[in-house]
This record gives C-alpha cells, structure tokens and sequence, in this order.
C-alpha cells in the first residue's frame, strides 16, 4: 500500500538532486527519468516506510512507563 507513496517521495527527491547536479556542472535529469529510475528505488523506500510506520505503531501499543504518570 506504501509503494505510490515512497515511489513519488523517491522520484522528487531524484529530480531535485538532478537539479542541484547543475550546481557543479552535470545536466539535469528530467522528470520522466526521475520517475523511472524511481520505480526500482521504491522498493527499499517502501520496505523502509513499512519499518518506521510499524515501530510507531508499536511505540503507540506499548504500556505508558511509569515516569509518564
């Protein structure tokens, strides 16, 4: 269900680095080669998500500690 997500978030994250690329001479990458070369690189973007998305629903399963109250 992540994969949309992660996938969009990878590819602008790739086409700003394209665009700060130009800072130090190297041509941007279209936003078109942004989102193909994102379509591989969601995969671990989205397991990653899926780890912080579980850890925060464990933190909120967890019994309050003790110094809480």
């Amino acid at each position: 269900m992540f994969f949309p997500f992660a996938m969009a978030a990878v590819a602008i994250n790739l086409f700003l680095l394209g665009l700060m690329w130009q800072a130090v001479g190297l041509p941007a990458i279209s936003p078109h080669l942004a989102v193909w070369c994102s379509v591989p690189l969601g995969i671990p973007a989205t397991w990653l998500l899926g780890k912080w998305v579980r850890g925060l629903m464990d933190e909120a399963d967890a019994p309050p500690h003790l110094s809480d109250k």
